[in-house]
C-alpha cells in the first residue's frame, strides 16, 4: 500500500468526514461480500470485485494523466495487487461464508499488527519496547479469540470455523506483506496509479481461477447488486477516500480507520444479518486493538518522568 507525502493544512472537518465515511464503507464490505460470495463463490466474487474496481478506476487514472506512470512501473504495481487484493479478497470471501462478519472484521484489524512485525523482520524497523509489547498483546488476543470463538467442528456450512479464522489471518498477513513491499519498492508511484494498477494486477491473477469457478446456476439480482456495490463503492471509491485521507490527515491517522471498521461491521451484522456477538468476542477484540495500537505506534506507554 502506497504512502504518499501528506499534504498539510487540510481543514479538520474534511478529513474527519472522510475518515467516518471510509469506516462505514469498509465495515459494510463484509456484509456485501458475504451476500455475493454465497451465490458466486469465493474466487469468482474476488475476481469480479477487483475487475469492477479496475474498470471504475481506469478512467479516473486516464483523466488525471497518470497512466504513463502506471505503465512505467506496472510489473511491481501488478505484483502488489496479487497480495494486496487478489489473495486477501478471495480469502475473506471464503471466510465470511463460515463465520460472522463481526468476527471477520475484528480479525481484519490485525493488519497493522502484522505490518509492524514484517517491518521489523524485513525492513529492519526495530520496534521499541512499547511496540514489542503490543505485538505480544495483539497475538495473544488473536489466539484467545480463535480459541474461544472457533474450533475444528464443522458448522452448518460444513466448514470448521477455525479454517475461516485462519483464512482471515492469512489475508491480513498478505495485506501487511504488500504494504511493506510497496513502501520499499514503489513509494514513488502516485496513490491513484498504485490503486488502479493493483486492481488490474489482481484481475489478471484471478482470471484463470475464475473461469473454473462459475456457479451451476445464475446468481440472483440481489447477489449481482451486492457485487457491484462491493466493487465500485467498497473497493473503487474506498481506495480514493483512503488515499485522500492519507494526503489530508497523514498515514498515522489514516491507519486508525481499521479500529473503527469492526464497530460498523458488527452493527451491520447484528441489524441486517441477525448475527450473534458474544462478550468474549468483544473482549478479545479490545485486546487485539490495544495490541495493534501499541505495535503500530498509535498508542504509547506512559513515559516515567525524567529526573534532573
Amino acid at each position: 500500500m502506497n504512502n504518499p507525502i501528506p499534504v498539510p493544512g487540510a481543514p479538520p472537518a474534511r478529513w474527519k468526514s472522510d475518515f467516518l465515511l471510509l469506516a462505514m464503507i469498509w465495515g459494510a464490505s463484509f456484509l456485501f461480500m458475504r451476500t455475493a460470495a454465497v451465490e458466486f463463490g469465493a474466487v469468482l466474487t474476488a475476481a469480479l470485485r477487483v475487475s469492477i474496481a479496475a474498470l471504475f478506476l481506469l478512467p479516473l487514472l486516464y483523466f488525471r494523466g497518470q497512466s504513463q506512470v502506471l505503465w512505467a512501473n506496472w510489473k511491481l504495481v501488478f505484483f502488489v495487487g496479487v497480495f494486496n487484493s487478489a489473495l486477501p479478497f478471495a480469502l475473506y470471501a471464503f471466510a465470511v461464508q463460515h463465520i460472522t462478519t463481526g468476527l471477520s472484521s475484528i480479525m481484519n484489524a490485525t493488519v497493522p499488527l502484522f505490518g509492524a512485525m514484517l517491518a521489523w523482520l524485513w525492513l529492519g524497523d526495530k520496534p521499541s519496547l512499547s511496540r514489542t509489547l503490543g505485538l505480544c498483546i495483539g497475538f495473544l488476543g488473536v489466539l484467545l479469540l480463535a480459541g474461544g470463538e472457533a474450533d475444528f467442528k464443522p458448522n452448518a456450512s460444513g466448514i470448521a470455523p477455525l479454517w475461516a479464522v485462519a483464512a482471515c489471518l492469512l489475508a491480513t498477513f498478505s495485506y501487511a506483506l504488500s504494504a511493506n513491499f510497496a513502501k520499499r519498492y514503489i513509494a514513488h508511484v502516485p496513490a491513484l496509479a498504485t490503486a488502479t494498477g493493483s486492481q488490474c494486477g489482481a484481475s489478471l491473477a484471478l482470471a484463470i481461477p475464475a473461469l473454473f469457478s462459475f456457479p451451476a446456476e445464475m446468481p440472483s439480482v440481489h447477489a449481482w447488486g451486492s457485487l457491484l456495490i462491493v466493487g465500485v463503492v467498497c473497493t473503487g471509491i474506498a481506495y480514493i477516500l483512503y488515499f485522500r485521507l492519507i494526503e489530508n490527515a497523514g498515514p498515522a491517522k489514516a491507519l486508525t480507520v481499521t479500529f473503527l471498521i469492526p464497530v460498523f461491521a458488527i452493527a451491520y451484522g447484528v441489524v441486517l444479518l441477525n448475527e450473534h456477538i458474544t462478550a468474549w468476542m468483544l473482549l478479545c477484540g479490545v485486546v487485539i486493538l490495544i495490541g495493534t495500537g501499541l505495535a503500530s505506534g498509535l498508542l504509547r506507554l506512559p513515559q516515567p518522568p525524567s529526573t534532573a
